[in-house]
């Protein structure tokens, strides 16, 4: 499939993990991709693998408004437009609340929850001038943990709960401008991030226990259903938070009885 030709799409968070993941597909299928990390190393290093005429490597930090907005004008600048950003950037921390350090519920607060808003609000311009048939699009990356509790990680549920509810509210003010807004809430993938938990076959064996599909998610488990969203197939969906988690929202959260 060639569903992206000629379509330019942010990427934040690229680097790695999910976002590399999102990138590779976007590009498989044709689009420019705007690359992008915090660090110019790491989005150096992935660069290599891709279309130096069809990509863009804009390293920083997402959580700063000017920043935010730079990123944007170099992709517009390089490419001439923007049909589809993935606000992908993120960080995870867990523990005990009362030992949790203000840097830490900050940094939760400001990448999770402040770079999606800032990201869009100067995407939005540009996204509704798309090609695009299906319009231009914002996919965000929450998290089954965003509809959810989790015993150790009440600060990070704060901050995809906030992510999914303002996916609901941009797509709610975006829809006359024939924009849309979506986003997709994995439960635990496999990247560097997560290596902690994917590495420690106790705690694997709990994941197992809650996983129906037996397996936790790979990157490109999750980019599929981003191009979806994307693509002109899904052009009247819009609001929708869809869990892509093997399954595990769809229990009550009660034992699993078989064993």
């Amino acid at each position: 499939m060639n569903r992206f030709a000629n379509s330019t799409v942010i990427v934040t968070g690229s680097s790695g993990g999910i976002g590399l993941g999102i990138a590779r597909r976007f590009a498989a299928e044709g689009a420019n991709v705007v690359l992008n990390s915090r660090s110019q190393a790491d989005c150096d290093a992935v660069a290599a693998e891709f279309d130096p005429a069809r990509t863009l490597v804009v390293a920083g930090d997402c959580s700063r408004p000017e920043f935010a907005a730079e990123i944007v004008a170099q992709t517009v600048v390089r490419f001439g437009g923007l049909d589809v950003l993935v606000n992908n950037a993120g960080v995870g921390r867990g523990g005990m609340l009362v030992n949790a350090k203000d840097s830490d519920i900050d940094a939760l607060i400001d990448i999770n929850v402040k770079g999606v808003i800032y990201l869009s609000r100067a995407a939005i311009p540009h996204l509704a001038a798309s090609k695009l048939s299906g319009g231009g699009s914002i996919i965000n990356i929450s998290s089954v943990s965003g509809s959810g509790g989790d015993s150790l990680m009440p600060v990070y549920n704060a901050s995809k709960g906030a992510v999914s509810n303002f996916t609901r509210g941009l797509a709610l003010q975006l829809g006359p401008q024939g924009v849309r807004v979506n986003a997709v809430l994995p439960s635990l993938t496999r990247s560097d991030m997560t290596a902690a938990i994917s590495d420690h076959p106790e705690i694997m064996k709990a994941f197992m226990n809650r996983m129906p599909l037996g397996r936790i998610a790979e990157p490109d488990d999750i980019a599929g259903p981003v191009l979806f969203l994307a693509s002109d197939d899904a052009r009247f969906i819009t609001g929708v938070n869809l869990a892509v988690d093997g399954g595990v929202s769809a229990s009550n959260g009660q034992p699993n009885m078989m064993g």
